[in-house]
C-alpha cells in the first residue's frame, strides 16, 4: 500500500509539472493552429535564466521565479511579431514545423553559449525543503506546492478559455480572423496575449520542474516529444484534456519506473498508442 500511495503522489507531482508546461503548447496548436516545436525552448530560458539570477545574483527564490518568467516573456515576444505571426491560422504544417525547430536550435545554442553547457541546478529556498505526511506517506513540500500550482492553472485557464471574454474573442479570430477584425476585434493583440501567457507557463514550468526536469543543454529537445504526447492525447485547445493527459501520462510513467525500471519509456508510449486508437481527436478535443 505505500509503494502505491508514493507511486500515486509522484505520478501526481509528475502530472502537474507535464500539464503546466504542455498547457501553453496546447493553447497554440489548438487556437491558433501552430505546431510550436521552439516550446520546450521557453521553458529551458526561464530554467537557466533563474538559476543564474539564483545563483550569480543572489536573487531570493521568490523574486528570481517572477523575474525569469518575466524575462523569457520579454526575449520571446519579439519571435511572435517577426516570425510566429506570420504562419497563425493554419499555415502549411512542414513550413511550421522548420521554422520552430530552428528557432528551437538557435536557442539551444544561444543558451549555451551564454550560461555554458551543464546542468543547472536551481537551488530551493528552506520552507520547499521540507516534507508534509499525506496518507502515512511524506511527500517533498515542494512536490505539493507543484500540485497546487496545477490546480490553480487548470482553473484560471478554464475560466479565461471558456467563460471569459478573452476566450469568446480569442476563439472567434483563430476561426475567422477577418470578420473578427471587421466586428472591432484587435486579433494581432489578442494573439500576442496569448503568445505571452503560453511562454510564461513554459517557463514557470521549467523552473518549478527542475527537480524532475533537469534544466540542461538538450532540454529542448529532449522532452518536446513528451509534452507533444500531452496535447496529442489530451486534443488540442482543451485545458481538460491536457490536465487528464498530463495526470495519465505522469502515472503510467512514474509506475513504469517503479515497478519496471528497465522497460524505459515502454509503457508510456503504449498507453499513448492506445488512447490514440480509442480517442483519435484526443480526450477533450476543443470542437472548431
Amino acid at each position: 500500500m505505500d509503494t502505491i500511495i508514493g507511486i500515486g503522489l509522484d505520478a501526481l507531482a509528475y502530472g502537474m509539472l507535464l500539464f503546466i508546461i504542455s498547457i501553453g503548447l496546447s493553447v497554440m496548436m489548438g487556437l491558433m493552429r501552430v505546431i510550436n516545436l521552439a516550446h520546450g525552448a521557453f521553458a529551458m530560458v526561464g530554467g537557466y535564466i533563474a538559476s543564474y539570477a539564483i545563483r550569480q545574483l543572489g536573487l531570493p527564490y521568490v523574486v528570481a521565479v517572477p523575474t525569469a518568467v518575466a524575462a523569457t516573456v520579454v526575449v520571446a515576444l519579439p519571435l511572435e511579431f517577426l516570425l510566429f505571426r506570420r504562419i497563425y491560422g493554419g499555415a502549411e504544417p512542414l513550413k511550421q514545423v522548420l521554422m520552430t525547430i530552428g528557432i528551437a536550435f538557435a536557442v539551444i545554442g544561444i543558451v549555451n553559449a551564454v550560461f555554458g553547457p551543464t546542468i543547472k541546478p536551481i537551488p530551493l529556498p528552506g520552507p520547499l525543503h521540507g516534507i508534509v505526511d499525506i496518507a502515512s506517506h511524506t511527500m517533498a513540500v515542494h512536490r505539493l506546492v507543484l500540485i497546487v500550482a496545477g490546480l490553480v492553472i487548470a482553473a484560471g485557464l478554464w475560466l479565461a478559455v471558456e467563460k471569459s471574454n478573452f476566450g469568446v474573442r480569442l476563439r472567434a479570430a483563430v476561426d475567422n480572423p477577418d470578420m473578427a477584425a471587421a466586428l472591432g476585434i484587435r486579433t494581432d493583440r489578442l494573439y500576442l496575449v496569448t503568445f505571452g501567457i503560453a511562454v510564461a507557463l513554459a517557463a514557470f514550468g521549467g523552473i518549478a520542474g527542475a527537480e524532475l526536469m533537469p534544466i540542461e543543454p538538450t532540454y529542448a529537445l529532449r522532452y518536446m516529444v513528451t509534452f507533444l504526447v500531452v496535447v496529442s492525447v489530451g486534443g488540442a485547445g482543451s485545458t481538460t484534456g491536457a490536465l487528464v493527459a498530463s495526470l495519465i501520462i505522469g502515472l503510467v510513467d512514474t509506475a513504469g519506473r517503479y515497478l519496471f525500471p528497465s522497460y524505459g519509456m515502454f509503457f508510456t508510449y503504449a498507453a499513448v498508442i492506445l488512447i490514440v486508437e480509442l480517442a483519435p481527436n484526443g480526450l477533450a478535443r476543443r470542437s472548431a
